[in-house]
């Protein structure tokens, strides 16, 4: 009997320690009279860049949005819930939505574990973009201070979370329209755009020496292989702690 109430009393302690996330359901989710897609649709019709919208998969959409729960109303449930993912500049940023072939990760599956434990649980930060070269965007939820809601830049030449200061919006209508040469001056090597739309949408480019190492940065005397993006993102992660960042 002793046993049996020490038993039942953890569990209860549990329940109290790890509360029940409340999920909101998919007709709270989904905003059939302000959807957010109608203003995303706008910045893509009149992008300046190279962008793909990815097909969507109807269930992978509605799983994909039901584990973010963010609202269609808002740019990122629409790109999730509409989209499959957006590919820019040949592939060279993949912005992150309910997933397909071409870029075989969602928003939420990709943050599981990374950005939080599970579904529906406040998150510090969100990865929401990266790029062909292992630079990963990141929304601030209060990781990096408090500017929340802007986006930063992981970036794989200093191993920096560095502030953009903009919004998610503002982020997509860089990624369509902004001077994207500019942003990534010096770090593309001849012949990218085939060799970047060719690359999978879960793997980068792993450079040897490491960009944040060497001064030399003639992208094409650089050697690469791409590996999976899994693995450059933890990689980079590891090398902040090795140097003392974090």
């Amino acid at each position: 009997m002793k046993i049996l109430l020490t038993l039942l009393v953890l569990i209860f302690n549990s329940l109290l320690a790890y509360p029940q996330i409340k999920m909101r359901s998919l007709d709270e989710l989904i905003n059939k009279a302000d959807p957010g897609w109608v203003f995303v649709k706008q910045w893509i019709d009149s992008a300046k860049n190279k962008i793909e919208v990815l097909p969507v998969n109807a269930e992978n959409a509605t799983d994909a949005l039901y584990k973010m729960q963010v609202t269609t109303r808002s740019p990122m449930g629409a790109i999730v819930y509409m989209t499959g993912g957006i590919l820019v500049d040949n592939g060279w940023i993949r912005i992150l939505g309910s997933g397909s072939a071409k870029l075989p990760r969602t928003l939420p599956d990709w943050n599981k574990g990374k950005a939080f434990e599970e579904f529906g649980q406040a998150a510090p930060f969100l990865l929401i973009a990266d790029d062909a070269m292992g630079g990963f965007f990141l929304l601030n939820g209060g990781e990096f201070g408090e500017d929340i809601g802007k986006v930063y830049y992981f970036a794989p030449d200093n191993l920096e979370f560095e502030p953009l200061g903009i919004s998610y919006s503002d982020f997509l209508e860089f990624c369509f329209s902004g001077n994207l040469e500019e942003f990534y001056e010096g770090y593309r090597w001849k012949n990218w755009e085939q060799e970047v739309s060719d690359l999978a949408g879960d793997r980068v480019y792993n450079f040897f020496p490491c960009l944040w190492i060497t001064k030399n940065k003639d992208m094409d005397k650089i050697s690469r292989k791409n590996v999976s993006v899994e693995e450059q993102y933890n990689l980079n992660l590891d090398f902040r702690k090795q140097l003392g960042f974090d």
